[in-house]
């Protein structure tokens, strides 16, 4: 069964496995650990404010993974989302449970609008946000607090109401 929690130490070595091999190999994205300092100090970075990361994983093995990255003004990027291979697809639901938690989690925190940049090659992930409500934005459009990546290139954002806060 696979399981949502908020991230611990314990899931580093799991994450890291987890982003790298998709962002070099599936996608050919030149980018090393050391360009991600982030990834190896997720409590600090996320795990703050309105913030946080989150992993799904089938009998304690990552499989997946979400961020919220606090950037004020009741604003939040979110990054970091992944699916292992093997688990992507309706079928699992993977990516569906890692966002509805994010989305739960920033009505809670009163997230008015949340902010994500991805690459042109993750085009089944662009599929995705669309289908979940979030429309493509200029690069012009972000806040200025955004945290820009260099491999970004395509913007979305999606607005949040609270009429129904999830507990």
């Amino acid at each position: 069964m696979i399981e949502i929690t908020p991230f611990s130490l314990q899931h580093q070595t799991g994450v890291i496995e987890l982003i790298l091999p998709i962002q070099q190999r599936e996608f050919g994205i030149d980018i090393t650990l050391a360009e991600q300092p982030d990834l190896l100090e997720v409590p600090v970075f996320y795990q703050n404010g309105g913030g946080n990361f989150w992993v799904a994983l089938d009998d304690g093995v990552v499989i997946g993974c979400i961020a919220l990255l606090d950037i004020g003004n009741n604003q939040a990027a979110l990054r970091k989302m992944f699916v292992a291979a093997p688990w992507r697809g309706k079928q699992y639901g993977v990516a569906d449970a890692l966002l509805a938690e994010l989305l739960a989690w920033s009505r809670r925190n009163r997230i008015r609008q949340i902010y994500l940049g991805t690459t042109a090659q993750f085009t089944a992930a662009q599929r995705f946000y669309r289908k979940n409500g979030f429309t493509e934005i200029a690069k012009a459009d972000l806040p200025a607090c955004f945290p820009l990546m260099l491999v970004d290139s395509v913007f979305f954002c999606r607005g949040l109401d609270f009429g129904e806060i999830a507990e």
